[in-house]
């Protein structure tokens, strides 16, 4: 169950994974892979990962927060190249997760209708 400020949101934190899996990957380009798992400590949070397209093998972790039924907080958690933490503080690396943060409020929006109570 979520719990969110005067709004109550419940849902099945399985269900939530499971359409989040379904959803994320359509908004993201062609060879890139998104899992997405529920957070075993906080059940507000999904943790996502995304693997990049191309050969640069770069990998992105994020922690998405549902704010409300609709809205999520989606925070930057770690890059790898090749199983290697980089640093994320590149612009190139920093364009790459900003369209990825969109990517994943793009998830958020559509599945507005498993969320909304």
């Amino acid at each position: 169950m979520f719990i969110l400020s005067n709004e109550e949101l419940v849902l099945d934190q399985r269900k939530l994974v499971q359409a989040w899996s379904n959803t994320l990957p359509t908004t993201l380009r062609d060879g890139e892979h998104a899992i997405v798992t529920a957070d075993g400590a906080d059940p507000h949070m999904l943790r996502i990962h995304i693997d990049a397209a191309g050969r640069q093998m770069y990998s992105f972790d994020f922690q998405c927060t549902y704010v409300d039924s609709r809205e999520v907080k989606v925070d930057l958690v770690d890059v790898e190249r090749d199983g290697t933490t980089v640093d994320e503080r590149t612009e190139s690396i920093q364009e790459m997760a900003q369209n990825y943060v969109r990517h994943i409020h793009e998830c958020a929006q559509a599945l507005h209708d498993v969320t909304h109570p």
